[in-house]
């Protein structure tokens, strides 16, 4: 009779097992671009150029390293501002000069009132589903007569999001608008504490819960010591952590469209550096919205005065940027939204 449980309990386990690894083989298999070429021809108008002329702007001296609350910040929550003003990608109705005021009374101590920056290009099918793409505008300012410029941090970051968000309004003006709405939204005071986020997550626009997922980029124009002579790369963080689907629609834009090195050193849940938990997603994740935290790891520049323009790699900055939209293009495109479900 023992030997009879004991097999019955081997078979029960055997075929729980087949039936698990047959669900992870039919979602990867679902997860299809049925439209590669519409896809490429978008991906196509990311340009080098034209992220490096957002960097160099962004990054520039004259705004004294973007410190939140001071001018140089603000001068450049504008340049983002006008940039989709050109576009002609609309601000939420609720706020229709872009901003949401981010007051004093949220920052620490000693800073001025501040903005989130947030565009958006409406959904035609599913309006009221919404996917994130944000990135932090901020960063050190002056520290003993220095400018911190911060074109990696996060300066790479934020011309990723006016490139995505040009490409997609093409699309847009082009007939090939996204199913889901895409909020751009442009982060203040990360650098303090990811303020910004938190005030965002706690006084969203709009409801958290139709959220689909945050695609946050910070950090993603440089190379860190465990890549040099491989840079090819780009660290994901956070994607299986609410959602395997998440997880295999990155891999599948990857595979479909850039061929980076998906490196997850960083996505361990006993990751000493504690990546997950310090960028502007991370606010997200705690309102249950899936994420990805798309980043290129530290290097030796890292919040000091010499993180310049000069030091990015601009192919680089390209490839990774096409990654995340060919990311997003699924999540707005799909027939039917991510599943915020662990397999």
């Amino acid at each position: 009779m023992k030997t009879l449980i004991a097999s019955v309990l081997i078979l029960v386990g055997s075929c729980a097992n087949i039936r698990h690894s047959q669900k992870i083989e039919n979602l990867e298999n679902s997860i299809v671009f049925n439209n590669e070429v519409i896809v490429q021809k978008y991906l196509n108008t990311i340009q080098t150029d034209d992220l490096k002329n957002h960097l160099e702007e962004i990054s520039s001296d004259k705004y004294n390293g973007r410190k939140t609350g001071e001018k140089g910040h603000n001068q450049v929550c504008n340049y983002i501002r006008e940039h989709y003003k050109t576009l002609e990608i609309q601000p939420p109705k609720s706020h229709k000069d872009y901003y949401q005021k981010v007051p004093k009374s949220a920052l620490p101590k000693g800073l001025n009132d501040s903005q989130n920056i947030i565009a958006l290009i409406k959904g035609s099918d599913y309006p009221n589903e919404y996917l994130y793409i944000t990135a932090h505008s901020d960063h050190e300012g002056v520290i003993d007569g220095e400018i911190y410029n911060g074109a990696d941090d996060n300066a790479s970051g934020t011309a990723s999001v006016l490139e995505i968000a040009q490409a997609f309004q093409l699309a847009t003006k082009n007939g090939y608008g996204p199913k889901r709405t895409i909020v751009f939204l442009h982060v203040t005071a990360e650098e303090v504490g990811l303020h910004g986020s938190n005030y965002y997550t706690e006084h969203p626009i709009f409801p958290l819960e139709n959220a689909v997922a945050d695609l946050n980029i910070d950090m993603i124009g440089r190379v860190d010591d465990r890549h040099t002579g491989n840079e090819n790369y780009l660290y994901l963080i956070g994607a299986d952590k609410m959602s395997t689907e998440l997880h295999f629609v990155a891999q599948k834009a990857n595979s479909t469209f850039t061929n980076l090195n998906l490196d997850y050193k960083f996505n361990e849940d006993n990751d000493p550096n504690r990546y997950y938990y310090r960028s502007d997603h991370y606010n997200f994740a705690l309102k249950g919205v899936p994420v990805i935290f798309f980043f290129n790891g530290i290097h030796a520049d890292y919040h000091k005065p010499t993180d310049t323009a000069e030091k990015i790699n601009y192919a680089l900055l390209k490839k990774r940027t096409k990654l995340i939209f060919a990311t997003a293009w699924y999540l707005a495109n799909s027939p039917n939204k991510l599943k915020k479900e662990i397999l």
